[in-house]
């Protein structure tokens, strides 16, 4: 189950900055710009995610670390 939760979460994420892309033209700048705009929760203290942002109009790249 532990593993199955990380590759959901990281789907999620990645699932909805996609969607920001073709809706916006842009890929959200931040995982906080994802939770206010399109409604990811992220249950912090189980799981760390780390969302890098290279430019606007390329994928970010997302890992989901389960927190101790």
């Amino acid at each position: 189950m532990g593993e199955e939760s990380i590759v959901a979460l990281r789907e999620t994420v990645e699932r909805a900055a996609r969607q920001c892309y073709v809706v916006e033209g842009f890929y959200p700048p931040s995982l906080d710009y994802l939770e206010e705009n399109y409604g990811i929760q992220i249950n912090t203290d189980e799981f760390s995610v780390v969302y890098d942002v290279f430019a606007s109009n390329i994928a970010p790249s997302v890992r989901v670390l389960r927190r101790k």
